[in-house]
């Protein structure tokens, strides 16, 4: 799921501490590791990679950015809800047997859990596969087929979205895969967890390899040569405590 990258309608809550055109910017390079992550994906397991991007008229943005194997589905809707039963059901439409929507800014998730995903989908049977986000929202729902149910009712951008989507499944006996639990990178403190991921080495989990999210790396290094951006954005003490 992923918006053209604009100063100042992008990646809004990241701004302050960021300026809006660094929000752009890291808007940017999360669309393009999510991107690298998925190509990698699809080396291990039968994976076909999208972007359902927004706003109408932005396919240019999009064709610079990211590798031209990536498809896109243009996907602009008043609803979120509406948009993401929109991005599943287009998937189908074009031919495949499951399909999934995944997040924008999740720019370190492991490729392990993209290829589980893929694989417990393949398996016979009908089911549903959720990643949940630590704010209480997901990043990823793959499904078998639409079910109208799972967007219904939801309080979308907030903690419960998660919850309830597991409720509307219970509510039609549609058995939920849960993967392990990821981070989004939406505000000040997410910010800082991706910074000690790939500029100190912490791991957000022991268990599970991150991807590296070489375009957020670059953009940091880069923005690092300013003169106030670590103190803006508390890296000089998250970097200080992860080194201790």
């Amino acid at each position: 799921m992923a918006k053209a990258s604009h100063p100042g309608r992008t990646k809004t809550r990241l701004s302050p501490p960021l300026t809006p055109e660094e929000a752009a910017s890291f808007n940017t390079a999360f669309l393009q590791d999510i991107a690298q992550n998925l190509a990698v994906a699809a080396e291990i397991e039968s994976i076909r990679g999208y972007m359902a991007f927004g706003p109408p008229g932005s396919e240019t943005f999009f064709h610079n950015i990211i590798p031209a194997d990536i498809g896109l589905i243009e996907t602009w809707l008043p609803n979120f809800g509406d948009c993401l039963q929109h991005a599943l059901a287009q998937q189908f439409h074009l031919g495949h047997q499951s399909a999934c929507v995944l997040n924008s800014d999740s720019p370190t998730l492991p490729v392990s859990i993209l290829t589980d995903a893929a694989r417990i989908l393949a398996a016979p049977g009908d089911r549903a596969v959720l990643g949940p986000s630590t704010d209480g929202g997901y990043y990823l729902l793959g499904v078998k087929k639409v079910h109208p149910r799972l967007f219904e009712d939801i309080a979308w951008s907030t903690e419960h979205a998660a919850s309830q989507t597991l409720q509307r499944a219970n509510d039609i006996g549609l058995e939920v895969v849960l993967l392990p639990e990821w981070y989004d990178v939406d505000d000040k403190s997410a910010l800082q967890v991706l910074a000690s991921e790939v500029l100190d080495g912490a791991h957000f989990s022991p268990r599970l390899k991150s991807s590296r999210a070489p375009y957020s790396v670059a953009l940091m290094r880069r923005l690092m040569s300013g003169d106030d951006f670590l103190k803006r954005v508390g890296f000089v003490e998250t970097l200080a405590k992860a080194a201790s």
